[in-house]
């Protein structure tokens, strides 16, 4: 059976294309790649494509892209949604280093895009900035979390990781505790995006310079009790919020449980239905602000 292994791209639309690449090169210190007509392709250093900006009417998430395996073979994919009554459309050459791929939709309108995984390009130091790693995952507000869920797991084979309660939950698709998170609003968007930087002293460092470019951090440092890892956010320029991670959890498969960590709680830390208790979200104490989860 073949199966997403991993994130590629967030494409967003913005009013303003300059104003967000501006912030995603010189204040995130991504890269941008290449360039067309009415989009621009910006990547972090272990990533073919990370972020695809284009312009539109309203800030918005509006395709979240998916590598398959070198070897997967499209067609099959293809019959394995149609098994699930999705029908996803073939696209030739689509995107810069993407030779084919299927676009279909999520129950809540998103667009889905799946491909092989390209070739790596050679990781490239950002030029400035905070400079993440790679594209870590993209969380939505949704209306139905159930599901959204059902389709990921379901139709789309990621994996439960945990939630909290039945209205805040975690998939993932390889090793990473998530890729996709899912938490109930009373609107269908885009709740955040995360990139992973190095380490803690890499956060440290990213929250020093988000402040000295008028980025201040609307929550954080912390850390998570979903997935464990080290957090701060911030909002972009049309905010839309971000964040910056480390030390998110890893699964064991063969196992069934995360690799064990000092910061654990219960060993062995396993996939399970928190609580809603503050230390689901932060281990450390401080809650969001308000309004942080509509």
């Amino acid at each position: 059976m073949n199966q997403i292994c991993r994130i590629g791209y967030a494409r967003f639309e913005t009013p303003d294309p300059g104003r967000q690449e501006d912030y995603y090169t010189n204040v995130l210190g991504l890269r941008a790649v290449t360039r067309e007509a009415d989009r621009v392709y910006l990547a972090c250093p272990l990533d073919q494509c990370s972020v695809v900006l284009e312009r539109g009417g309203a800030s918005s998430c509006v395709e979240l892209g998916f590598h398959l395996p070198a070897s997967a073979d499209l067609a099959a994919y293809a019959r394995q949604l149609a098994d699930y009554g999705v029908y996803a459309e073939r696209q030739a050459d689509p995107a810069p280093g993407i030779a084919s791929r299927l676009l279909f939709r999520d129950p809540k309108g998103t667009k889905v895009a799946v491909f092989n995984e390209p070739p790596q390009r050679v990781a490239e130091s950002p030029p400035n900035g905070v400079g993440p790693s790679t594209l870590g995952h993209v969380a939505f507000n949704v209306q139905d979390v159930a599901k959204a869920v059902d389709f990921y797991c379901e139709v789309l084979k990621f994996k439960f990781s945990d939630s909290i309660e039945d209205f805040f939950v975690f998939l993932r698709c390889n090793a990473n505790h998530h890729t996709v998170n899912f938490a109930r609003g009373q609107r269908s968007k885009i709740h955040h995006v995360a990139f992973e930087v190095r380490d803690w002293a890499h956060l440290q460092v990213a929250c020093d310079h988000l402040s000295k470019n008028g980025y201040p951090i609307i929550w954080g440092p912390g850390r998570h009790g979903c997935g464990h890892n080290i957090f701060a956010y911030h909002r972009d320029p049309e905010g839309n919020i971000v964040e910056l991670f480390a030390e998110l959890d890893q699964m064991r498969e063969e196992l069934g449980y995360y690799e064990p960590k000092p910061w654990h709680r219960e060993r062995p830390q396993v996939p399970k239905i928190w609580p809603a208790d503050p230390r689901a979200s932060n281990l450390w104490g401080p809650m969001p602000p308000d309004g942080f989860l509509d």
